[in-house]
């Protein structure tokens, strides 16, 4: 187990997998079957898997996910109340009502908190244990988060002109300093990254008192792009389980 720089004390590494049942891109997607087991079932076994994490909840709104999640081995200590559960109530909410309830009900308060959505299933042990080292690794950052380059630059983005008949570019000439990014090599761009959305490993006050998942020092590590799917639309299930079948030799 990871322990802090203060004397012998056990880091309690908290992963929350958070499984609402409102999704909408693709209706009941937590529980949906990838390769015979809910979606749900693979981030929890990574978590599980994971060596720094010291306990792992799953937490929902709906109870036929809490007993499916249950039906995996997970842990689901409570069920969620609407108002941190709509589409609009944030990462911060939820998390903080988890933080809430549990030291209400049971006293236990971690010291740092996992975002680990079911979404990315091929998000794996060693992505998380490398997430929560970084952080430990500098005590300035107040959370990290995996990110992949982009595949699309947004140098090259367009966005329709308010007249609806052509478009513009999205960037303008002061931001890139190109005169047509569009026309020209990514390569002579600088290179962007994105969230891959897979994870995010948060201090405890940067959840509580900045009310953020990022907060102001953000540290990161790289996923390559096939472990950083992402799963919003029906195509993501079909290429999840193309790569999950490859990685698992199937």
């Amino acid at each position: 187990m990871m322990q802090s720089e203060e004397q012998g004390k056990r880091l309690e590494i908290l992963a929350v997998v958070p499984a609402r049942g409102g999704s909408k891109g693709v209706p009941r997607k937590n529980i949906r079957a990838l390769l015979g087991k809910p979606l749900l079932y693979w981030i929890h076994a990574a978590a599980k898997e994971a060596k720094h994490v010291t306990r792992v909840i799953v937490a929902t709104d709906d109870e036929e996910i809490a007993t499916i999640a249950k039906s995996v081995g997970a842990d689901v200590p409570y069920i969620q109340p609407p108002e941190v559960s709509h589409d609009l109530a944030t990462d911060v909410e939820y998390l903080t009502y988890a933080l809430e309830t549990l030291a209400r009900q049971e006293g236990y308060e971690p010291d740092i908190i996992l975002r680990l959505p079911p979404t990315s299933p091929l998000c794996t042990a060693a992505h998380i244990d490398t997430g929560i080292e970084t952080l430990l690794a500098d005590p300035e950052l107040d959370a990290v988060r995996p990110i992949v380059e982009t595949p699309k630059h947004p140098y090259k983005f367009w966005k329709i002109h308010e007249n609806q008949k052509h478009l513009e570019p999205f960037l303008p000439k002061s931001f890139t300093g190109f005169d047509e990014p569009h026309n020209l090599q990514r390569q002579r761009f600088p290179k962007v990254y994105m969230h891959t959305g897979a994870m995010d490993v948060i201090r405890r006050a940067t959840l509580l008192e900045q009310k953020s998942t990022s907060g102001k020092r953000l540290g990161f590590f790289h996923m390559s792009p096939e472990d950083s799917i992402n799963i919003d639309h029906p195509l993501d299930f079909e290429i999840a389980d193309i790569l999950m079948r490859k990685r698992l030799g199937m």
